[in-house]
């Protein structure tokens, strides 16, 4: 589980494809140092790091991963967002982010407001019916507060720390971001009725 407040940028050094996809990632010093075995979010993607040393680790990704990502495409050099897993007693800055990505979106645009940013991501009608106006979703794994929402497509405005903190202030038009929507509203959306959330369907549940 993780928050969505990036700790670290980090590098793709090698990508290797000889049994299945690895990254090798580099990025300064982790305190407490990291261990085998435990969880990391890379751009919003739970990985488990199978080997370290002080400035590297490596994680293996699935091919369900692969397939629902956009890692098959990084290269050597990608620069990738970095947080470690949440541990009881942490702040929850962001929201709840699980790192199991649901799609990939690409971004439309970058629109300057007044001191800040407008992203526009194209997200496909299922995600975007999923999505709630002011909820959370998670881009690359940065915790963001969709601002607007069309048939296919949401927004978000953007801070100039993060665009300096993250990989968003290096993406440009076109370019791919992985996509999680808020786990509330996944739930709500796979359980609602069909005909939309009607009185007789709260009264019948108990909410009134």
């Amino acid at each position: 589980m993780f928050t969505g407040i990036i700790q670290k940028l980090g590098t793709v050094k090698r990508v290797s494809r000889s049994a299945g996809l690895v990254l090798e990632i580099e990025s300064t010093a982790w305190m407490p140092p990291l261990e085998d075995g435990e969880s990391i979010a890379v751009n919003g993607v739970c990985l488990t790091v199978a080997r370290h040393d002080a400035a590297r680790f490596t994680a293996d990704v699935l091919r369900e991963t692969e397939e629902r990502t956009y890692f098959g495409e990084l290269l050597p050099g990608a620069k990738v967002n970095l947080e470690r897993a949440l541990k009881a007693g942490d702040a929850l800055g962001g929201h709840i982010v699980q790192g199991h990505v649901d799609g990939v979106g690409v971004i439309a645009g970058l629109s300057p407001r007044g001191r800040d940013f407008r992203l526009k991501v194209k997200c496909g009608r299922v995600m975007a019916a999923q999505s709630v106006l002011k909820g959370s979703i998670a881009i690359d794994g940065v915790s963001l507060t969709i601002t607007e929402i069309g048939d296919d497509f949401l927004c978000v405005d953007l801070i100039p720390t993060t665009l300096s903190d993250t990989v968003l202030g290096s993406k440009r038009q076109g370019a791919k971001v992985n996509l999680e929507s808020d786990i509330l509203g996944k739930y709500i959306a796979r359980n609602a009725p069909r005909q939309g959330l009607t009185e007789e369907a709260l009264a019948k549940a108990g909410f009134i």
